[in-house]
């Protein structure tokens, strides 16, 4: 049966070169690019960036692109407040689309 102490000049340094291994390979996963679970910062887009999505109002600020999207979901229509390059804008499904646009309509003329 062999003694340990003869190969504990060896047995070290392969410690050491896995602890290493496992280190490299624990940073790759980490440092790798496009996997990433945390959510990127949203880049602003035309209003034709944003697939089915169709735009329903274009207030001037995002106060007022909230108000009327609150005014919309209190209707029951989905609606979303997407940041595009030309402002905010209150965009809604396209089946939605005429339904909102007359609940903001009315909404404006004070009704």
């Amino acid at each position: 049966m062999p003694d340990w102490g003869s190969y504990s000049y060896a047995f070290g340094p392969l410690v050491g070169l896995a602890a290493v291994a496992v280190l490299v390979l624990l940073l790759r996963w980490t440092f790798t690019r496009g996997k990433s679970l945390v959510e990127r910062r949203s880049v602003p887009g035309g209003e034709e960036d944003y697939g089915l999505l169709v735009p329903v109002a274009r207030p001037s600020t995002f106060v007022e692109a909230e108000l009327l999207r609150q005014r919309l979901l209190a209707h029951d229509i989905r609606a979303t407040l997407a940041p595009t390059t030309a402002g905010p804008r209150v965009m809604v499904w396209p089946r939605d689309e005429h339904l909102a646009r007359e609940v903001l309509r009315v909404a404006g003329s004070g009704g």
